[in-house]
Parts: C-alpha cells; sequence; structure tokens
C-alpha cells in the first residue's frame, strides 16, 4: 500500500486518555466496573492454575463456559460465542455483518466505542440523537436504513434504558443487523436478552466486566441465531479469550449467581440514594439503570478537575448531543460516594 493510499485508523489510545491521572487517586471511579471486588468463585478457579495451565493455548469456546452462560442469559448454548470483551465482539459483529462503506447507526450519545469501530471497519457511523428524554428515538433511527443499527441499554454515558416499545419497534422494522448492547442489564429494571436474542437479524452484547468483577479479564459473550454467530466466528478468529479468562468466568458463572443478585441489588440501593444526595445538592442527575450516574454539570472538564483535586477520578464528557456537559460517576461503596458528594457540594458554580 502506497502513502497515498493509506487511511489512518481512529485513534483508540485517545479514549482513555485520562489514565494518566488516575495512578495516584485514592477514589478512581472514571470506569464502571465492580467496585466491591471479583466473583469469590473466579478468584478460586485463578488461585487453582499450573504453569501448564498457562504454558498450553487455551480452548475456544470451552462447553462449559459456553453452557454456564446460555444458562444465565437464558438461550440456547448454540446461541451463545465468547469474546475478549463486549467491545470485542462489537468490532467482530461489525466486521462480519456489513460491508465497507455501509451505515452503522446508533444513539447519540452512546458507548464511545460503537462509532470508533465502526470507522476501524471501513463504515459509516449515523448518529441519531436521543429524544428529551434519553430514550432511543425510533422512528429516526430507522429512518437513517443503517445497515447495522447499535443500541446499547441501558445507555453509555447517560445510564437511561430505552425503553421497550422502541427497542421492539427498531428490531421489528430494521432492514439489517441490530446489535443489542446489555452491558449493564444486571443493573436495569428490564433485560432484553431472552428476547431480543431470539430475534432474526439480532446480536445480543453482554460482559462480566460490570457486576461479575471481571474486567481485567477482558471477556464478554455474543448471542444471536447460529447462523449470524458462525459469520462471526469466522471474523472472530480462535484464542480470543484466555485460559484464566475462561474458567474464572464459568467458575463465577456456575456459583456466584446469589453474589451477583446480592452486589446488583446493592447497586441499586446506593444508586437510589447517591442520586437523592445529588439532588440535595443541586444537581439533577440523571435516571440511571446502570452502576454509575450522569450528572450534568456547567463545565465537565473544571469539574472532573475539582474532583482531581481531592483525589476523585470521574469520567466527564463535554457537549454531548441533548444532555450537553456531564460527568459519569461509578458507584461504589458508600464512603467513597461521601467523598464525592462532599467535593461536590464545594464545586464553584
Amino acid at each position: 500500500m502506497s502513502a497515498r493510499e493509506f487511511v489512518p485508523r481512529p485513534d483508540y489510545a485517545a479514549v482513555p486518555a485520562y489514565r494518566a491521572e488516575r495512578t495516584s487517586a485514592d477514589i478512581d471511579l472514571g470506569d464502571s466496573t465492580n467496585q466491591w471486588g471479583t466473583a469469590p468463585s473466579a478468584l478460586k478457579a485463578l488461585a487453582s492454575f499450573s504453569p501448564r495451565d498457562i504454558s498450553e493455548y487455551p480452548a475456544v469456546d470451552p462447553p462449559e463456559l459456553v453452557r454456564a452462560f446460555a444458562d444465565y442469559a437464558g438461550v440456547a448454548p448454540d446461541m451463545v460465542i465468547s469474546g475478549c470483551g463486549s467491545d470485542d465482539l462489537l468490532d467482530v459483529a461489525l466486521r462480519a455483518l456489513a460491508a465497507p462503506g455501509e451505515r452503522v447507526a446508533h444513539p447519540a450519545p452512546t458507548f464511545a466505542m460503537a462509532p470508533i469501530r465502526a470507522r476501524a471497519n471501513s463504515l459509516v457511523p449515523v448518529p441519531v440523537p436521543v429524544t428529551a428524554n434519553g430514550d432511543l428515538d425510533a422512528d429516526a433511527m430507522l429512518a437513517t436504513r443503517a445497515r447495522v443499527m447499535y443500541l446499547c441499554t441501558p445507555n453509555n454515558p447517560t445510564g437511561v434504558p430505552h425503553s421497550r416499545a422502541a427497542v421492539e419497534r427498531v428490531v421489528a422494522a430494521a432492514p439489517g443487523i441490530v446489535i443489542v448492547d446489555e452491558a449493564y442489564a444486571e443493573f436495569a429494571d428490564d433485560v432484553f436478552t431472552p428476547w431480543a436474542a431470539r430475534q432474526p437479524g439480532v446480536v445480543v452484547l453482554r460482559t462480566l466486566s460490570k457486576s461479575f468483577g471481571l474486567a481485567g479479564l477482558r471477556i464478554g459473550f455474543a448471542l444471536a441465531a447460529p447462523v449470524l454467530l458462525a459469520e462471526m466466528v469466522k471474523a472472530r478468529g480462535p484464542f480470543r479469550v484466555n485460559a484464566l479468562a475462561n474458567r474464572a468466568a464459568a467458575a463465577a458463572l456456575t456459583g456466584d449467581r446469589d453474589w451477583i443478585r446480592a452486589h446488583a441489588a446493592n447497586v441499586r440501593e446506593v444508586r437510589a440514594r447517591f442520586v437523592s444526595a445529588l439532588a440535595r445538592i443541586g444537581f439533577t442527575p440523571l435516571q440511571s439503570q446502570a452502576n454509575f450516574v450522569c450528572v450534568p454539570v456547567p463545565d465537565a472538564a473544571r469539574a472532573a478537575q475539582h474532583l482531581a483535586a481531592n483525589s476523585i477520578v470521574v469520567r466527564p464528557f463535554a457537549k454531548l448531543p441533548v444532555v450537553g456537559d456531564v460527568l459519569r460517576i461509578g458507584l461504589a461503596p458508600w464512603p467513597a460516594l461521601e467523598r464525592v458528594l462532599a467535593a461536590l457540594a464545594a464545586l464553584p458554580r
């Protein structure tokens, strides 16, 4: 390829550019990971690894892992494949199910990697602003006639879920593929996975990074009709999930469901308490159903710097469509959130 033909790919390193500030912070709520720890059975599985387990190649979609997640999600095992996190499987789905030059419609704002992965696969992202209350604008999404329609619910970074009516309308009338990203399903009131994964042309993405506390192992799942998964497997290739992640995930899915349910209930309780406390000090957080809360502020960069000066890291977003400047604040045990509240109360207005 000549220099004239070269087209630069998106800069992935630019997405988490704030990471350099995080190493010395007392409280890091910049990612929506599990601040309560890791599923206990996963930790036990990791402790049992031998040198041979590490020196050999891992299994590809090991049956015990696939069966465990299928049972957890309420689908058949032949509707499940694994990947290196759900964003890896988003990349795989786009590469497998759309051709260069085709369009990918997505709500705006939404998960930052959706348009980045689209461009990396020579697709054209088409942002569709959410409604005034943060819901999916189904009619505007369908009007794009895009080959792929990406729906993240609850949405990131707002935390606002898309209504069932809007999701069902898009799934029923989309001309191509619909990707439903349910990374935060454990914390939401309404879960689409069992229904959506059985619809023709739908791929559901799930992850163990959030409620299971396995973000560092990078493991996610795609759920869809076998014919779609077969095309994704071709694009994915083998060995995307390492042996440690395979075993830890299977152990957690089998042995830690009570732990996950208790953790998710705790997150909901803390979320409601945090939202009420934010309102008392003059903020109007969005109605999140994720494990983070999105807080509109006049100047996100300045607010994040103020929190950083208090050794607290959050994720700032500037000039988002519809919602403007916001801070996305990951949920954590209450003492950490008390410090966040105290710093926000002192934020110059």
